[in-house]
Order: structure tokens, then sequence, then C-alpha cells
């Protein structure tokens, strides 16, 4: 992974086709950045007031947080921080947080950053429009 990768799927999601399929439940997506110009995580916030936090490392380490606390008291988030009490899931390191911290299972995320952004934003698509 280059350095790049955040700035990858910043394009990614501002470009024609992302734009258009999703176009009816994105609001905005931003770059939150260091002082110094750093792009440290990106923000697609939803018409509803959720938002997306999507971070991704150069090293591969990622978490992509959906936040909707303040709507249902929800949280989902796909991350591959090896935490220990995981390691039973088949997809280890790889886990995915189903609607709270403690309800975790098995993820299967694409590996490509701007594949996992859509997968979950598809996923994301069939929450916000039930």
């Amino acid at each position: 992974m280059s350095e790049d990768v955040l700035e990858t799927i910043y394009r990614y999601l501002v470009t024609v086709p992302p734009s258009k399929k999703y176009r009816d439940f994105i609001h905005e997506v931003v770059k939150i950045e260091l002082a110094s110009g750093a792009v440290v995580k990106i923000r697609v916030i939803f018409i509803d007031g959720s938002f997306l936090d999507i971070y991704w490392s150069s090293s591969g380490r990622y978490s992509l947080h959906y936040e909707r606390r303040h709507i249902d008291g929800t949280v989902y988030r796909h991350d591959n921080a090896p935490h220990e009490r995981h390691q039973h899931l088949g997809t280890f390191p790889k886990h995915f947080h189903r609607g709270s911290e403690d309800r975790v299972e098995e993820s299967h995320l694409p590996e490509d950053p701007t594949k996992a952004v859509e997968y979950f934003l598809d996923f994301i698509s069939s929450l916000i429009r039930t």
C-alpha cells in the first residue's frame, strides 16, 4: 500500500460512478487532516446524520467505523486490530462489530481499499433505506 491510500479512497468516493450510486444517501465526504495537511481519515456523512469514518494506513491497518448511536444505539465496524479475544474467528485478525462493540463476527471485507469501502457502503445503504 502506498502512503496515499486515503487519498485514493477519497478520490474514489467523489468520482462520478460512486457519487451517482450513493448520491441519494451521502450528504458529504470530507478529509480529516492534521495541521501539516496529512490526511488521517475520511468521513462520509449520510443524510440521516450518521457517518462512516475510514482509516487505512500504509501498513494495511484499517478501520471502517459506521456510527449510528445517536439514531438507534448501534455501531458497525470492520477492522483488523489483532485483539486476542477474537482469535477464534476464521478471518482473524479481520472482524466485524455488528450493531455493538460486543457483538463480533467474521469479516469478509475485500482486501482492496476501494472495494472494501464500496462493500461497506452497500451494507450501510441497506440500513439507511430501511
